[in-house]
């Protein structure tokens, strides 16, 4: 005779990995509750990172591995998510209204970090997250033209600024704020004040995730910016070639100075297509975004192509997940984006918002 029970069930959910943690449902906190009645199961899911694309798949994984248990007629799987803030560098507080800051950075210019960094908040948009875009290049924003933003953003009181949306993203960029032809010739102090501005001072509304597009490198001014914001994980963008490679481990080393927490590698222009044959080839070597992986023990999220079809959809104001949402680009950066998120899902959440606030008066 069966034993089927809500522990056999639980084992069979162990046994099952998310593709997108790389740990099985169990350990990573997915499961929110399992009921047996009599040859039935449910199960209702519940992970850390948005999924609109993949909640069919994973309820379907979960169906046939219960399926298999002796007993079981039915499976009922109720697969969602809920997104929670995660702790920061130690001498920052989260911000109000964001529940998670995720910085892309690179340590040298022209890896493809912008266009990276757009398609992924719009992929996490289009996965199901409230999603806010920072555009922290203050020499060169480049956003407002990626996101095909004009105009300049409203205040309702004169001190705070309403963010511009654009497919759904909330955005802001000091390119909003100047004649895109005007050079910034400020200094470095000033950069990273006016960086503190347009974050702190802009009406976010209720973000998940605030993806903030780094400028390039490694200096006195992006060191600053990362002890300033409160971040919850940094991605690194690099290309395969060697000195880029370089760079990006400079990138790593100074996230790792300020305990921000490398959630992953993103190579870049890892293969190109030809736009008329399809051949694909690695142009600009193989395997480059592994090794940095593998020396620094982090994953490497996703490999991006060096596609023409990228190039052009973002100079023309609307980025490949918004422009081909079901082709094969989108697609590679939805994955991407869902890996972002969940590897940020498994790390140390913050509570601080949970705890009473206690105050002491003298009478």
């Amino acid at each position: 005779m069966s034993q089927l029970n809500s522990q056999a069930v639980e084992q069979a959910l162990k046994e099952t990995i998310d593709p997108n943690t790389g740990k099985d449902l169990v350990t990573s906190g997915a499961v929110a509750d399992i009921a047996v009645d009599g040859a039935t199961v449910r199960a209702r899911l519940r992970l850390g990172y948005p999924a609109r694309s993949f909640v069919g798949e994973l309820a379907g994984m979960v169906e046939d591995k219960v399926k298999a248990l002796d007993g079981v007629e039915r499976v009922e799987v109720d697969a969602g998510w809920e997104i929670q803030s995660h702790s920061v560098q130690k001498s920052l507080k989260p911000l109000a209204n964001i529940r998670n800051v995720i910085a892309v950075a690179s340590g040298k210019g022209g890896v493809g970090k912008s266009t990276t960094a757009v398609n992924l908040a719009l992929a996490l948009s289009a996965e199901g997250a409230a999603v806010g875009l920072l555009d922290a290049d203050i020499y060169g924003p480049s956003q407002p033209t990626m996101l095909g933003i004009r105009g300049q953003p409203d205040t309702k009181d004169g001190e705070t600024l309403e963010p511009l949306d654009s497919f759904g993203v909330q955005a802001m960029s000091i390119g909003f704020l100047i004649d895109e032809e005007t050079p910034m010739i400020w200094r470095g102090p000033m950069v990273t004040q006016a960086l503190e501005q347009l974050l702190k001072n802009t009406n976010w509304r209720g973000l998940d995730y605030l993806v903030v597009d780094l400028p390039p490198g490694t200096g006195d001014v992006q060191l600053t910016l990362a002890q300033k914001i409160p971040v919850s994980g940094a991605v690194i963008v690099t290309t395969p070639q060697d000195i880029a490679l370089l760079d990006a481990r400079k990138g790593i080393k100074m996230f790792e100075k300020v305990d921000v927490p490398i959630l992953g590698v993103i190579e870049n222009m890892s293969t190109h297509i030809c736009s008329r044959c399809g051949h694909e080839e690695h142009i600009f070597g193989a395997g480059g975004g592994d090794r940095i992986a593998r020396d620094y023990g982090v994953e490497v999220l996703g490999y991006l192509p060096l596609d023409k079809a990228i190039r052009e959809q973002t100079d023309g104001g609307k980025p490949t997940v918004v422009a081909e949402p079901h082709g094969r680009l989108a697609g590679i950066y939805l994955e991407t984006a869902r890996k972002t998120a969940a590897r940020l899902a498994v790390r140390a959440k913050d509570y601080s918002a949970k705890f009473p606030k206690i105050v002491i008066q003298n009478d």
